[in-house]
């Protein structure tokens, strides 16, 4: 064998190793996937009524939710994704229901982007609305990043516990 034959065959021979070691390695630590942290407790019944609420009402003009946004416009307002891990279908009745919402959570948008208030929906509506949105949730392992973004939209600030 002439020796660039020799280095053929050590490099073929290294590239072997080295995927047969990979693969290995993979099989007794496989990537931790954790999958998509959003999900919704509610029925199928409830989910369709609210998306089409949620478009008629304009809330995505503001808000995304199951990370899709208005594609005409930027977001700028706090994402939806997992609120209800972070109010309680109560709470969120509770502020459907303010004349003001601002009283409860103060806005730093401008006035155009500002939350709207529902309360002259009817109360079988705002209901429906607290239960839905309490019905979107986050897995425990993404909780923290979902606190923190919904703390920056509002403050404009980092998140207090963001190293």
């Amino acid at each position: 064998m002439r020796k660039g034959d020799w280095l053929i065959t050590g490099l073929i021979g290294l590239v072997v190793v080295g995927a047969i070691g990979k693969g290995a390695y993979n099989l007794f630590h496989p990537l931790k996937d954790e999958g998509i942290p959003f999900y919704s407790t509610a029925s199928h019944e409830v989910q369709a009524k609210a998306s089409d609420m949620y478009r008629d009402m304009g809330c995505r003009d503001c808000h995304s939710i199951w990370g899709v946004k208005n594609p005409m416009e930027s977001v700028p307002a706090p994402s939806l994704d997992g609120i209800g891990s972070l109010r309680s279908e109560q709470w969120l009745y509770e502020y459907f229901s303010a004349e003001n919402p601002q009283k409860i959570i103060p806005t730093r948008l401008k006035a155009k982007y500002a939350m709207p208030s529902y309360a002259s929906l009817s109360e079988d509506d705002r209901r429906f609305m607290a239960k839905y949105f309490s019905s979107l949730r986050v897995k425990d392992w993404y909780l923290e990043k979902v606190k923190a973004s919904e703390y920056k939209k509002l403050t404009g600030n980092p998140y207090p516990n963001d190293k």
